[in-house]
């Protein structure tokens, strides 16, 4: 099985590239178009800003070929802002694959720090990324913009709202958490979008 994780401008990519190893795949990180339509599956990271990584999408034609894409595709944290329609981070468009708007966590007590950063719950799954789950397994999150609930959520986690953790519609998977970071459950919900 090949597997290609998409080289942009945005950090992670080396976590998700071990992650991948100790899964015993070895990923091919590249941004050459022939090489990621050849692809069994491709994982879109994501570590860093909005409007400057979508100008960079944009400069380098990527925005248009992920759209294209027929093959199973996991966009994590950032990657899986970037596929929705909008982004309030730097007030951009985005990719559109799914039809929703990224917003800015707004803390309403003291407690709630922004970002939302460390362990937290999953809650109504329901994509094939959370096979054989048993409900309540935490991931780790660390992010400052949500996507709110809405008819692609594939799972979803409470931190001063309910938001969406987990996007899926067609061959587009997401998730807001960090399952290479996410211990024993982001290693299985990895297994399980490599077995899809």
């Amino acid at each position: 099985m090949k597997v290609a994780i998409i080289k942009y401008n945005a950090g992670n990519i080396c976590s998700v590239d071990y992650a991948l190893k100790r899964l015993g795949v070895e990923p091919l990180i590249t941004s050459d178009e022939e090489l990621l339509r050849g692809a069994d599956k491709i994982i879109f990271p994501g570590v860093g800003e909005a409007a400057t990584t979508m100008h960079f999408l944009q400069t380098s034609g990527l925005d248009r070929l992920i759209k294209e894409l027929q093959q199973p595709l996991l966009g994590i944290c950032l990657g899986m802002q970037l596929m929705c329609r909008h982004s309030e981070e730097g007030d951009v468009d985005c990719l559109g694959i799914f039809d929703a708007e990224v917003k800015r966590f707004v803390s309403q007590r003291h407690e709630e720090k922004v970002p939302h950063m460390g362990w937290n719950t999953l809650s109504q799954t329901n994509s094939p990324l959370f096979k054989d789950f048993a409900g309540e397994e935490s991931v780790y999150f660390v992010h400052s913009y949500y996507v709110p609930v809405n008819e692609h959520t594939a799972a979803v986690t409470d931190y001063i709202h309910p938001f969406s953790a987990a996007l899926h519609k067609d061959n587009y998977y997401a998730t807001q958490f960090h399952p290479e970071k996410s211990g024993s459950v982001g290693e299985r919900i990895l297994k399980n979008f490599l077995e899809l």
